[in-house]
């Protein structure tokens, strides 16, 4: 017998005979706590996600999710549903409830000629980006290749090619669903068109994505990055900042950029000398010919004189490689985000006075630059709201150790609640702390766009069976 909770916190025993009775439906494994890889199935990314569901369903199939969904839904269980497990606030595991498991489902297929790759709902962006390359195509992903192609996309998706693509979502031309009634669904621009839209940036709220359909594109197999860490002290840190934003402000769709300001951390891979050191990061990669990149990116590298300059022509999965080692398994996140209207003098002053003192030398202040493709994407398209705002404000804090835990969360906090007048209050969802804010973020993070949103989920999940993610509510709930 298991105990287990319903989505209302009520405890529900399950008897042995019901449990084994599901199993057998199952290709994919069921995992108990009392396995002996029960723990290793419940861990995710962050650290400070230490969850026990009182059952784990590693998927093998669609059918397996079928079957796990309409488990759930008839025992009124909890449910949480693991893609990559990468997110940062943890929703891929609750504590006694039911977990579904994708991440034994990382099947890709690309098909050349139409340009399009299908990809299981649990594959990483390692798993895609290595399959399209092979063709010389990509769509556009995040910046770590461990990220899952699910989490990434449902919430909008930044990445190195946002300005000339478009985000992870706006790619997204098909999709599989499980929805909250167990019925498998397509979604495209023919099927449920509906649903599609809420995909592209709503989040996991409308049911779980088995496939996902890209449109690809031409990129690479070699690109140029510029990846250059500038001295960051005292004013050095606003003139950079001042720099890199005018820079994008004339920057062709190619380059999509981000800057960060943190500590050189003491690891070998920089030079002692300059370990302690506060920087301001250049990141950008040029989208096209590598050569016209490097003559693009090259005022990147010329400012001042460089703590430490990684700026190369390389091939694309290297680029999407290049944080990979910056946020390992295990260690303490806690990141929240706002979208920025503007990025004047007075707002990089206001984040100069935050961004230096952080408390853990792992955490960095992320600014990306927002444009292209991004902005020419219109309400109708996309449920992903954010598209006016000039810039993304992400601090991350990244450290080790639970004594640690409440500097850095504090940081984050306060930093964020002073940058709020220079914004409409909308958020990127994938960095949004532990949804502390519930509703009203969700409402102010959708704006115009979140009534249709209700509608959405009242129709495909009118009783909020997916409640462990940015949760839109329906109306019925």
């Amino acid at each position: 017998m298991v105990l287990a909770h319903t989505q209302t916190g009520n405890r529900v025993h399950l008897d042995d005979e019901t449990i084994q009775s599901f199993e057998s439906t199952l290709h994919g494994e069921m995992i108990r706590p009392s396995d002996d890889n029960y723990n290793e199935a419940r861990v995710v990314w962050n650290g400070m996600i230490d969850k026990h569901p009182s059952l784990i369903v590693q998927c093998q199939s669609t059918q397996d999710v079928q079957h796990a969904v309409n488990f759930a839904r008839n025992n009124n269980l909890l449910l949480a549903v693991r893609g990559g497990g990468h997110n940062v606030a943890g929703t891929a595991v609750c504590d006694s409830g039911l977990v579904i498991d994708l991440s034994r489902m990382r099947d890709v297929h690309v098909n050349p000629e139409e340009r399009t790759a299908t990809v299981q709902g649990g594959a990483t962006w390692a798993d895609l980006d290595n399959a399209t390359q092979a063709h010389g195509l990509a769509a556009p992903g995040g910046l770590v290749s461990k990220t899952g192609v699910a989490g990434l996309t449902l919430g909008g998706g930044f990445g190195w090619l946002r300005n000339k693509f478009g985000l992870s979502c706006d790619n997204l031309i098909g999709a599989e669903v499980v929805t909250a009634d167990g019925s498998i669904v397509r979604a495209s621009d023919t099927e449920n068109n509906d649903l599609l839209w809420g995909l592209r940036g709503g989040g996991g709220n409308f049911g779980i994505v088995t496939t996902f359909e890209f449109r690809l594109h031409e990129v690479g197999p070699e690109v140029m990055l510029a990846f250059v860490l500038h001295d960051g002290a005292g004013d050095k840190m606003k003139h950079a900042l001042q720099f890199w934003r005018d820079f994008m402000a004339q920057a062709p769709d190619e380059v999509s950029s981000l800057s960060s300001c943190g500590i050189v951390p003491p690891d070998e891979m920089f030079p002692k000398d300059v370990h302690g050191k506060h920087f301001v990061l250049f990141a950008a990669m040029y989208a096209g010919d590598a050569e016209e990149g490097r003559k693009v990116l090259q005022p990147f590298i010329d400012y001042g004189e460089p703590l430490v300059n990684f700026s190369d022509v390389m091939p694309y999965v290297e680029v999407q490689q290049m944080f990979d080692e910056d946020y390992p398994d295990g260690i303490r996140y806690y990141w929240k985000s706002l979208n920025l209207m503007r990025l004047n003098d007075e707002v990089i002053d206001r984040i100069v006075k935050h961004a230096p003192n952080q408390p853990s030398v792992l955490t960095t202040t992320d600014l990306w630059h927002i444009g292209g493709a991004v902005k020419r994407v219109g309400t109708d398209e996309s449920a992903f709201f954010g598209r006016d705002a000039a810039f993304l404000l992400n601090p991350e804090a990244n450290w080790e150790g639970a004594a640690n835990d409440d500097v850095n969360i504090r940081w984050v906090q306060e930093f964020i609640a002073d940058m709020e007048e220079f914004s409409d209050g909308s958020r990127y969802l994938n960095f949004a702390g532990f949804q502390e804010e519930g509703e009203a973020m969700m409402k102010s993070s959708f704006g115009r766009q979140y009534q249709r949103l209700v509608e959405l989920k009242t129709k495909y999940d009118p009783y909020n069976l997916f409640s462990l993610n940015q949760n839109i509510k329906p109306a019925k709930a």
